[in-house]
């Protein structure tokens, strides 16, 4: 085209303009059609769902990091349009409907429940909505995913509790608490936990707690107590720090003089706390940042209709989607002992938000400052 435009430049300044022109389109488009397209990009709209409230990070972690994300990428023009399903998988489908209606360019969805968000995922595939599975591995046609390796999540626990229990480990029994049956990732925990607590401890009571909430928690608890007696109870396998609360406060009600090792999972600042005090053992602490970062990259590339090979590098099967393009993020176990170089180092907390009144004195002594 160029030499086109050269050989009839010297009769027609008009023939060699348009002849530039096509030039342009040849080499990947007008400068006008690629503006249209980076206006879109500015401009996409990305629905964000999450599951519930009851666990701190949903609110002060996950969102407010996937909202900076979108900014950064689209300019700070990309919208984020939010919803939390507190729990509930009906209002959460209810809440796909509303974003399908306002045409949004993109979904990130982390499932209150796993099956039941399947057919609202392929609605908005069919509204032509791609879908990044968020955190939990939802059904349906899903277009990508980012959560921690979930079973390695389990592994650390089980490996934590060992660690802690040392030769105390076959004089009695622990209760494992696991999460919500309708949270595919709890059976991945429990899967993990399994894997190296099975054989090495005697499992006296196990449960799966409803909904993941601490009060629930708290009476599974109070049933072990109960059942097994507080002199055979040496451990508890609790699957994340809102549970581990409910657990703690049962054992003190429960009448032990010291509190058995106690696992937990998020590091919550009031799980943190409890670690700092010697209440709760340890959590695992997932670094947010990343698993937010990777899910925005994800979105807006698939709102462009990009590939996610430079970003994805894993693949993972679903009950109904094999080879999902995925991001997986390791975890770090959290105890007294690397406080300081993980949720303080990496900014997640401060000194004076964990270090309040009553966990002062602790803190000095750990020698956080």
């Amino acid at each position: 085209m160029r030499h086109a435009a050269v050989a009839v430049a010297a009769t027609a300044m008009a023939v060699s303009l348009a002849a530039c022109g096509s030039a342009k389109e040849a080499d990947g488009g007008s400068d006008s059609s690629k503006d249209a397209a980076a206006k879109k990009g500015d401009n996409i709209k990305v629905g964000l769902l999450l599951p519930e409230n009851q666990t701190a990070r949903y609110e002060k972690f996950d969102r407010v990091l996937i909202e900076k994300q979108i900014k950064e990428l689209t300019n700070n023009k990309g919208e984020v349009v939010y919803a939390n399903a507190k729990q509930d998988a009906t209002v959460q489908n209810q809440q796909v409907e509303t974003m399908i209606t306002n045409k949004v360019d993109v979904l990130i969805v982390d499932a209150v429940d796993a099956k039941a968000i399947a057919n609202s995922v392929k609605k908005a595939k069919d509204a032509g909505i791609p879908v990044v599975a968020y955190d939990r591995l939802a059904e349906g046609p899903i277009d990508a995913y980012t959560s921690f390796d979930n079973e390695q999540v389990g592994k650390t626990q089980g490996e934590a509790l060992l660690k802690a229990l040392g030769d105390k480990a076959k004089d009695g029994q622990i209760v494992m608490m696991n999460g919500s049956i309708t949270d595919p990732n709890a059976a991945l925990f429990k899967k993990g936990a399994h894997s190296v607590l099975d054989g090495k401890v005697k499992i006296g009571k196990e449960y799966d707690t409803k909904e993941w909430k601490p009060e629930n928690a708290n009476k599974n608890m109070e049933g072990a107590i109960s059942a097994l007696g507080k002199d055979k109870i040496v451990g508890v396998y609790s699957a994340n720090d809102g549970m581990a609360g409910g657990i703690i406060t049962a054992l003190k009600a429960g009448g032990f003089d010291k509190l058995p090792p106690v696992t937990g999972q998020d590091a919550e600042l009031a799980g943190v706390q409890r670690i700092v005090a010697g209440e709760q053992y340890m959590s695992v602490y997932k670094p947010y940042a990343p698993e937010a970062e990777a899910a925005a990259k994800m979105a807006v590339a698939l709102a462009h209709g990009e590939s996610l090979d430079s970003v994805a590098k894993d693949k993972v099967d679903s009950p109904t989607t094999k080879g999902v393009p995925s991001v997986l993020v390791p975890v770090v176990s959290l105890t007294q002992e690397n406080i300081k170089d993980t949720v303080i180092k990496d900014g997640v907390y401060t000194v004076n938000e964990i270090c309040t009144g009553k966990f002062k004195a602790a803190c000095d002594k750990l020698g956080l400052r």
